[in-house]
């Protein structure tokens, strides 16, 4: 068995998600690429891929195996890369991304035109959402998250960071009041965001000289999207805390208004998280760049 053509050919079976599209792309029938992840398996004594009739999905190995295959092919295309001279071979395959969702519609895709003008061979398939992906074992070349880093298996670079304002419909400070501090903030009706991964609230946080003090809001609406929030909060149901990005438009026009702007809430970082050893993948790379230029060019998620 030639070792290295079926890591490629596992490689490619797992980007493409299916045994059928890997085969196209490497011009060999189906039969061929199910007979060489067979004889791989069984050469490493495990199974790589569960296979469905609707989807494939990586084992715990499979996943472990995956990262060092993809850091052996990166090494190997670049020793050759180097040597073989010329100019370097634009990126090009399918790039999966995952983006959250109110991030993904309101600045990443607006823009993404721009994206695939600069990378034409590139052919992007991009979902969103704001569930806690795996990564690794839904086959994602790389994915947009905002908030501290936990999964150590990954790389992280942050490229932006992500601002946050505290704020309510005028129609609702002329019926309730302006909170000044945020004591007089707690006896206020809130818009209760709420995570869609764990069903628990999201807890209000303020720089206060120094230190943070965080509350938990109360309200007659929860909801578990970003941009409903912001919805919610122009009718007049009650005070938000929402991405400065999303409510800055409003605030200009004078339809939110900002409060306690001397106790700002704590920005988040917005992180590009992928396995190891696929940032040398060109396609990730540049990717990766563009993507920080776009949160730079924002005011409100430019690096802080």
């Amino acid at each position: 068995m030639d070792r290295l053509k079926a890591m490629q050919t596992f490689v490619r079976i797992v980007e493409a998600n299916s045994f059928t599209k890997a085969a196209e792309t490497l011009g060999l029938p189906r039969a061929a690429l199910t007979a060489t992840l067979q004889n791989l398996e069984a050469y490493l004594g495990t199974t790589l891929l569960q296979r469905t009739t609707r989807k494939l999905a990586l084992t715990a190995d499979g996943a472990e195996y995956l990262a060092h295959c993809t850091q052996i092919l990166d090494a190997i295309d670049g020793a050759e890369r180097r040597f073989r001279g010329g100019p370097e071979a634009p990126p090009r395959g399918t790039l999966r991304v995952h983006l959250p969702g109110a991030v993904g519609r309101n600045v990443v895709l607006p823009r993404i035109a721009t994206f695939t003008e600069a990378w034409p061979e590139v052919k992007l398939t991009v979902s969103l959402s704001d569930r806690l992906v795996d990564v690794t074992q839904e086959g994602i070349d790389c994915a947009l998250r905002v908030g501290a880093l936990q999964d150590s298996s990954l790389i992280g670079r942050q490229v932006g960071s992500m601002r946050f304002v505290t704020c309510a419909a005028p129609a609702y400070l002329a019926r309730h009041g302006t909170p000044r501090t945020i004591d007089e903030l707690r006896r206020h009706d809130g818009i209760v965001h709420f995570s869609g991964r764990t069903g628990r609230p999201f807890e209000w946080d303020f720089q206060v000289d120094g230190e943070i003090v965080t509350m938990q809001a109360g309200g007659q609406v929860a909801i578990n999207d970003a941009d409903a929030n912001v919805i919610c909060a122009l009718q007049g149901i009650g005070i938000t805390q929402a991405a400065a990005y999303q409510v800055r438009a409003h605030l200009d026009s004078g339809a939110l208004v900002e409060l306690l702007p001397e106790t700002p809430p704590v920005p988040m970082p917005v992180s590009l998280l992928y396995p190891r050893g696929r940032m040398a993948l060109g396609k990730v790379r540049v990717f990766g760049e563009w993507v920080g230029q776009v949160l730079a060019a924002e005011p409100d998620l430019r690096p802080g």
